[in-house]
């Protein structure tokens, strides 16, 4: 019976980590047509109306206490504005592959700040799984003389990306215990698409209005809306208000080999036996830093 009731919250953790993986995928078929903060802007515009609209009408969005007013504006800083900044500008630069390799590195940097911080234990084998996946993304990123096989302009953005995931990580713990998910999604979105709106338009709202109506790059924003800006997260949070975080998480190892695949068929990207090789060292060291053991050594 317990087995049957973990099935659901696994297929939804599946599931979040499939149109995760997409998105990858998706932003580069939105940049046949629009720039990054085009893409992003109204990504969060149309993934903030369906929450409001979703929160509201299942009673779940909760009043913001003014002293956490900050929190959130810094929380919104790291989450979306900084992590897209990173991730979006860097996609123009790497392949899908590539960025999604660096990015699911988060799960590995989130202990080393947890411990800093909040004075968590990290374990040998936290450590032992970063230098692994590590190693993974050299591999990936770097050529056999050593010389960088992706733009290193491309990987620092990507980095930045997860620096501040794991800020922003640093930050909602502040927020967790006060309110639901649905209430710091919608928020911090909301707060986002005005961080974004001056940047948006002085760079690129000229060069929107005046490019004709582009379906394909539309239809890749909508689904990023939808699918991994909204109904992931519904996803992966029902997972691990059921299942727990660590069990959770473990499905978000497979967010390399899904946009390794799904860019591969869609969007042609070369997997060399190298960047498979790269893609597995990632994979197991993230395997390695989720390990419990009995007795953990606090570094």
């Amino acid at each position: 019976m317990q087995e049957k009731r973990e099935i659901k919250p696994m297929v939804a953790a599946m599931f979040a980590m499939i149109f995760w993986s997409f998105s990858f995928v998706w932003v580069k078929i939105a940049y046949l047509a629009y720039g990054p903060l085009t893409v992003i802007f109204f990504r969060l515009i149309i993934s903030v109306g369906i929450l409001l609209i979703l929160s509201l009408f299942i009673k779940k969005l909760q009043k913001i206490r003014r002293e956490d007013y900050g929190i959130f504006v810094l929380l919104a800083l790291f989450e979306p504005f900084l992590y897209f900044m990173g991730e979006s500008f860097g996609l123009l630069y790497v392949s899908s592959t590539v960025a999604a390799v660096i990015v699911a590195t988060i799960p590995l940097f989130a202990p080393v700040v947890a411990w800093y911080f909040y004075r968590e234990r990290l374990s040998l084998m936290n450590v032992v799984g970063l230098v692994f996946s590590f190693a993974g993304v050299c591999l990936v990123i770097l050529n056999n003389d050593l010389s960088f096989s992706a733009s290193p302009k491309g990987v620092l953005l990507e980095f930045l990306a997860v620096f501040s995931a794991v800020g922003y990580s640093a930050v909602l713990r502040k927020l967790a215990f006060r309110y639901n998910t649905y209430t710091i999604i919608t928020y911090q979105n909301f707060i986002g698409i005005f961080m974004f709106m001056p940047f948006w338009g002085i760079f690129e709202a000229g060069s929107f209005l005046e490019t004709p109506l582009h379906w394909q790059a539309v239809r890749a924003i909508l689904l990023l809306s939808v699918f991994a800006s909204t109904l992931a997260f519904i996803l992966f949070t029902f997972s691990v208000r059921t299942i727990g975080i660590n069990r959770s998480n473990v499905f978000v190892n497979l967010i390399p080999v899904f946009t390794a695949i799904f860019a591969w068929f869609v969007l042609g990207d070369q997997l060399t036996l190298q960047k498979f090789i790269g893609i597995s060292v990632v994979i197991a060291g993230l395997f390695l830093a989720q390990i419990k053991r009995r007795k953990q050594v606090v570094y």
